[in-house]
């Protein structure tokens, strides 16, 4: 079984080296096709960050002792792994300047924009000549050249300094104070206006937004709490997107378990409506698959996703978002065994993968200083504010790294797979299987001659004898088992085995197709 496994690894590690990157002068965006063959592999990056030089060790960047944070170019150091991983897409998180006033954390949060048209002064290299916009459009340039996509993060609301400055942009509650969009201290909300009439100075701050990172070269936007403003603005804003570039991608923050506006008199747009305003793709709900007991809600969640195929006259898509920078680390959860499974189903249904930073080698997200009295702040906040067990976004911190090198190896084997069986990913057929237990989840992807099969137990304690009903899958098939810790007993339509808690299995079979 080690043997078979090995060799899948070359196989996959070999699809990944073989493919060229781009090599053309100019770069040409595909973004919104890669989508609609839930063929991209998203990772999700924090820049301040991603390639941080913490010489000492200590989890913080300590400029005084000559360490760099995150910079738009020394990320590009960091752009090779990433395409090794398998990785054809980056999700920037928020690049814009952010507030310092009633500010969380010392550096303060990357989604408290103070400013929409210019980059945040602290994503500048130092080191170099270039001007931060030259930087940031070397970093995407970059990115092409091996060819990976790059989307940036639009934040939903505006920092506090920002109110300071230009307090028409925002909803003030009854007693005219700004709203405060839920627990999000250090931002207020922004005024978007309605579906009737469209608040054109917040239109106009996101506009140039499309304009900055459109001339940066960016390929598209990851829309941050997209469901706070409504459906005429996006459209409008998404068309004047389009005239630039018609493979400008727009994902959307939004799920279908999200049913309630962020505050008290703020706008609330349904993740279907945002759709149909132009959006591309959605979160969706796969957040929740730490609370599912049974598989019912994950075929809900994957049929949810197909028949977005059909229901728009442009395919519709959703992203698998089991873990994000708003969720706890998996690691914390349920483990590895839970962490593989979000790796392989991201790998193996009708859905586009996506990652966060530092989950592929088993960070925990712990720091030790978190929430500690700081030595020294860049903000009115004198706290290392962090959110125990997520990504820190708002101070100087350590690069993410764990060293789990099992759940890397996982990693770069199943984005591998990913794209090996890309056909079988945009046109296959998404098949529920049987199973005589309630806690396991069982599905087939089957195209042109081939059937992937799919075993998860969601009981994270117990191991289960199952048993998987497969029609027309006899022992004599050629089975290849690509993730497996036992061996299946095959027989007449049925396929036998002990699966362990939290496993997912993943087998091959070549000379069948489910219908």
């Amino acid at each position: 079984m080690k043997i078979l496994n090995k060799l899948f690894l070359i196989l996959c590690c070999s699809v990944l080296t073989c493919q060229t990157a781009f090599s053309a002068d100019v770069w040409l965006n595909d973004s919104r096709k890669l989508f609609e063959n839930n063929a991209a592999i998203i990772y999700e990056i924090n820049l301040r960050t991603f390639n941080a030089q913490d010489a000492n060790k200590n989890g913080i960047i300590d400029f005084d002792e000559g360490e760099e944070s995150g910079t738009f170019l020394n990320a590009v150091a960091k752009l090779d792994e990433l395409k090794l991983k398998g990785i054809n897409m980056i999700h920037v998180m928020p690049v814009t300047p952010v507030g310092k006033t009633k500010a969380l954390g010392t550096a303060g949060s990357l989604y408290a924009a103070s400013s929409f048209n210019t980059l945040n002064p602290q994503l500048k290299s130092e080191k170099s000549a270039l001007t931060i916009d030259e930087q940031a459009m070397k970093f995407i340039a970059e990115a092409h050249k091996r060819d990976m996509r790059v989307i940036i993060d639009l934040p939903s609301c505006g920092a506090y300094d920002l109110y300071l400055q230009r307090p028409e942009l925002f909803v003030k509650d009854r007693s005219g104070q700004p709203v405060v969009p839920s627990d999000w201290t250090d931002v207020r909300l922004l005024n978007a206006g309605t579906e009737f009439s469209i608040n054109r100075d917040v239109y106009n701050l996101y506009k140039e937004f499309v304009d900055m990172v459109i001339n940066l070269g960016a390929d598209g936007i990851r829309a941050d709490v997209a469901t706070s403003k409504p459906a005429a603005f996006w459209k409008e804003l998404i068309s004047y997107s389009r005239k630039k570039d018609p493979q400008f991608l727009w994902l959307a923050e939004a799920s279908e378990a999200w049913t309630e506006p962020v505050a008290a008199g703020a706008v609330f747009t349904p993740y279907n409506k945002l759709l149909e305003a132009g959006f591309d793709a959605y979160y969706g709900n796969f957040f929740e698959l730490k609370n599912w007991k049974t598989p019912k809600d994950l075929y809900n969640s994957i049929t949810n996703a197909i028949n977005l195929q059909k229901s728009y006259a442009t395919p519709k898509s959703v992203i698998g978002s089991f873990t994000t920078h708003d969720e706890l680390s998996p690691m914390l959860i349920n483990g590895q065994n839970f962490s593989e499974m979000i790796i392989w189903l991201n790998a193996t249904l009708p859905i586009n993968s996506y990652f966060v930073d530092g989950f592929d080698t088993g960070d925990n997200y712990i720091y030790n200083w978190a929430n500690k009295k700081a030595i020294k702040t860049y903000t009115d906040d004198d706290y290392y504010f962090v959110h125990r067990g997520k990504m820190d976004i708002f101070n100087f911190s350590r690069s993410l790294q764990g060293n789990n090198k099992s759940l890397r190896d996982n990693f770069v084997i199943a984005n591998g797979f990913k794209k090996t069986f890309a056909s079988i990913m945009a046109r296959g057929k998404f098949i529920i299987l049987k199973s005589d237990k309630p806690n396991i989840f069982s599905y087939a992807m089957a195209y042109n001659g081939k059937t992937i099969i799919v075993i998860g137990n969601l009981d994270y304690r117990d191991y289960s004898d199952v048993t998987i009903k497969v029609p027309g899958i006899k022992n004599e098939n050629i089975v290849i088992p690509v993730k497996i810790k036992s061996i299946p007993v095959i027989d007449k339509g049925k396929i036998t085995e002990k699966i362990m808690p939290g496993e997912i299995q993943v087998l091959v079979v070549n000379d069948l197709e489910l219908k």
